[in-house]
């Protein structure tokens, strides 16, 4: 945690203002301290690099093992790709021209791969976790003098209101327990003025159901037996190609398309795997735009992608 990054933080529960105590310091990272509330007098340990607003990742535990298994698959700068910045463009819009400078929120940063695509725009990034992905992104990007990271829960951001200049969450709301709910919190911190884009599965199609009625089996299993079962995407890949049978199966038992091996696991993992997984239709997350204040909202190619304006 960089030092001057304590001035934008506040206590979760009360709001209030956090001294810092620095127990050990390297290169201008506290790698060890505490963050003290004035207010309630609630203490959050600093430990790795990254101050710690919970206690733990809860519901979305199997991120924290799978961004630490997975930490630089999907990384552009550990691939030599530009996979991921396409598809924070395809997302977001926002090019270097928006970025630069700007105060930016990143609502479940995981390993870091679209805080990279942004900091690499010039943008200040401010990346949160419920999980113990944050330590991969802090082995990723944590020392980079333009990412900050902290642990914390969406539900009870660290932040003032209206903090941000722009807000995104790429694949991540649709985890929460209330994805209506998460959406307004990460919302509450973008300024008038500012923006906020989202990626978010949408309700479309027979495959979705299928995947539905087989998550109601994995997300009761051990989640090392779901990564090992996540493995046979590796090879079916090649069978779920021929024609005839391949369309069926792909309706059936849905896995990642991907070409490359490891995408193809980590991606069938990530839909297997998380015990919350929600779908959404245009209709309903543009609503939720208009709620929180926010117009000029744009569709974006590739369900659902929406941006708005507050």
């Amino acid at each position: 945690m960089k030092p001057h990054f304590r001035s934008l933080l506040v206590c979760p529960a009360c709001h209030g203002e956090l001294a810092l105590q620095s127990d050990h310091e390297d290169r201008g990272e506290v790698l060890e301290g505490r963050l003290t509330c004035h207010g309630c007098a609630q203490i959050y340990l600093i430990t790795r690099g990254v101050p710690r607003f919970v206690q733990s990742g809860a519901y979305a535990a199997t991120f924290g093992r799978q961004w630490h298994w997975f930490r630089t698959v999907q990384l552009d700068s550990a691939n030599g790709t530009r996979r991921s910045a396409d598809e924070f463009r395809a997302t977001t819009g926002w090019t270097a021209a928006d970025l630069a400078g700007q105060r930016v929120l990143d609502a479940g940063v995981g390993a870091g791969r679209y805080a990279e695509c942004a900091a690499d725009l010039g943008a200040e990034v401010f990346g949160v976790d419920l999980t113990e992905a944050v330590d991969a992104a802090f082995t990723n990007l944590g020392r980079r003098p333009n990412v900050h990271l902290a642990q914390a829960d969406i539900f009870a951001l660290p932040f003032r209101a209206a903090t941000f200049d722009r807000a995104y969450s790429i694949g991540v709301l649709h985890h929460t327990p209330d994805t209506e709910l998460a959406f307004a919190r990460v919302a509450t911190a973008v300024r008038q003025g500012g923006q906020m884009a989202v990626y978010l599965y949408a309700r479309y199609g027979p495959g979705a159901r299928a995947s539905d009625v087989i998550r109601r089996v994995t997300t009761r299993l051990p989640t090392r037996l779901v990564l090992a079962l996540s493995t046979l995407a590796i090879p079916l890949y090649y069978v779920y190609r021929l024609p005839g049978v391949g369309p069926v199966l792909r309706l059936a038992l849905p896995i990642s398309p991907d070409a490359h091996w490891r995408w193809r696991w980590l991606d069938t993992f990530d839909w297997y795997s998380p015990r919350y997984q929600w779908k959404f239709l245009y209709p309903e997350v543009f609503r939720w735009f208009r709620a929180n204040g926010f117009h000029d909202v744009e569709l974006f190619d590739g369900p659902i992608r929406m941006r708005g304006v507050k």
